[in-house]
């Protein structure tokens, strides 16, 4: 039996233990009352405890997971991966890296790994005052590594006391077990996607290929398949015939969700299919919804999304869905260009599109595109040697790309250098015998010279092919000149817009 001193004494201690608040030991005595609201958070960068360079990919990879799966939470803003790798091996302090992310917490942790046993150790901190609220190391087999990711995003939703719905509980804590080497091949996909350069999308093509045939059933390989289809389709990019690569990007996605129907990765890559391939409007948008809705964090859904609505003219709401993807990855340079000329541009707002344009050339002045945002907005107010001495920036940032040569020459054309325009418009149909070349990016150089009839030669051509005609018609203006044409807006009725949503001009 204890005596009264004894008994004195521990309940001194305990008094002491919850008085200094060790361990958090008051607040969760108390219900939490001094615990701290945490409604924004940043995964950073998970550390390469192995020592080999390799397993880079694997750590990079288990990050974009840990992040993804608590993206699913609404309530929670959760910063995307592009933003948060820009602190890999930073020496900035924790409360620096929140200011500049506007977070209230974050996550640090690292992984180890030996032979098919992963260890990860993740603790949360406290962004205004440093203050470690949470630590808890895992150890689990590499097939068990989903499971891992769920237990630790559920340990950090539960701590942080981050509202859940009964559906985001069920999406966290669902998981399966997947094929080892699947898995890694898929991570290396990932890791060559989000480099988002020709060569890497054909790279991430070949491991998604890879990670599909060691696991037919793991659905997110197909996810990363169809975004690497994409991709290489699209009009940024034109690597890839759209009427080749589009359909393999649908067919990806359409497997993927047969698989697993609450994969937000798969609902965002068949919507973007659906509008630039089928132009099936209504189908990509509730695609884009359903992706939203499932993984409120993903911004690439977001982003996606804002397209979308500026092709329909809901200009209001794209500026809104992109300035949402630029809250979750505010240190993406390719949504940072996009909201100036995707959203605003369209919009009319040209005095905030530059603005937009020029804060996106600072975060990144070797980011080609950045140089052709401002180029679209000095277009935008007809300052033409400002827009065409941008462009010559990013065609030599960007090693002659045929996208920015075109739309160099559509910017001669519209300054009135005639001369300068032909040639750039000469070069291209050289280099066409050699490499692809979008149909759309002639009809951009023949609009801008004021040729209707060749560019809506060059127009049926895109439509065939299914180049991104989307983006010239209603998205980067490309084709403006044209609108007043009967055939321009007869080629929006083929493509089936609504008829509410053709331009009467």
């Amino acid at each position: 039996m204890l005596t009264v001193d004894v008994a004195a004494g521990l309940v001194l201690a305990v008094a002491l233990l919850i008085g200094l608040n060790v361990a958090g030991l008051r607040d969760r005595l108390a219900g939490g009352p001094s615990a701290p609201k945490i409604a924004s958070l940043a995964v950073l960068p998970l550390e390469n405890l192995s020592g080999d360079p390799e397993q880079e990919y694997l750590v990079d990879g288990m990050t974009e997971e840990l992040i993804a799966t608590l993206g699913k939470l609404s309530s929670l803003r959760v910063i995307s991966r592009t933003s948060v790798m820009h602190y890999k091996k930073t020496d900035k302090t924790v409360p620096e890296i929140a200011r500049e992310l506007n977070v209230d917490a974050v996550i640090e942790g690292s992984v180890l790994r030996v032979g098919d046993r992963v260890r990860i150790t993740a603790q949360l901190i406290q962004a205004s005052t440093d203050r470690h609220l949470w630590a808890e190391s895992y150890d689990r087999d590499l097939r068990n590594i989903l499971a891992l990711q769920s237990e630790v995003a559920q340990a950090i939703a539960r701590e942080i006391r981050t509202k859940a719905s009964p559906q985001e509980q069920m999406r966290l804590a669902s998981t399966r077990s997947v094929n080892p080497k699947a898995y890694e091949l898929y991570l290396r996909g990932r890791y060559y996607w989000n480099k988002r350069t020709p060569q890497t999308l054909k790279k991430s093509l070949d491991y998604f290929q890879q990670a599909i045939a060691n696991d037919p059933g793991y659905a997110p390989a197909y996810a990363g398949l169809a975004d690497s289809y994409n991709m290489l389709g699209a009009g940024f990019y034109a690597v890839l015939p759209p009427n080749q690569a589009y359909p393999k990007a649908e067919a990806a996605a359409t497997h993927a969700l047969q698989l697993d129907s609450t994969l937000a990765e798969a609902h965002t890559s068949l919507a973007w299919a659906k509008v630039f391939y089928d132009w099936d409007w209504q189908g990509g948008e509730e695609h884009f919804k359903q992706a939203i809705e499932l993984n409120p964090g993903y911004a690439n859904a977001h982003h996606w999304y804002a397209v979308y609505l500026t092709i329909m003219g809901r200009h209001s709401e794209a500026i809104a869905e992109d300035r949402k993807a630029e809250s979750l990855d505010p240190l993406s340079l390719i949504i940072s260009a996009d909201v100036a000329m995707q959203a605003l541009g369209p919009a009319g707002l040209y005095d905030q599109e530059l603005e937009q344009c020029r804060k996106t050339v600072e975060m990144d002045p070797s980011f080609p595109l950045a140089h052709a945002c401002l180029s679209d907005s000095y277009t935008h107010k007809r300052m033409f040697p400002e827009a065409v001495a941008e462009m010559r920036k990013a065609i030599d940032l960007s090693g002659r790309s045929v996208v920015w040569v075109a739309l160099l020459a559509q910017t001669y054309a519209r300054a009135g250098m005639r001369d300068e325009a032909i040639k750039l418009l000469t070069e291209l149909k050289a280099r066409s015998k050699q490499e692809f070349v979008s149909a759309n990016l002639f009809a951009y150089i023949y609009a801008g010279l004021g040729d209707k009839d060749q560019a809506f030669l060059w127009i049926e051509k895109a439509y065939q092919e299914r180049s991104d005609l989307v983006g010239g018609l209603k998205v980067g203006g490309q084709l403006d000149l044209l609108r007043s044409d009967r055939r321009y807006q007869d080629l929006l009725r083929r493509m089936n817009f609504p008829p509410s949503k053709v331009p009467s001009d």
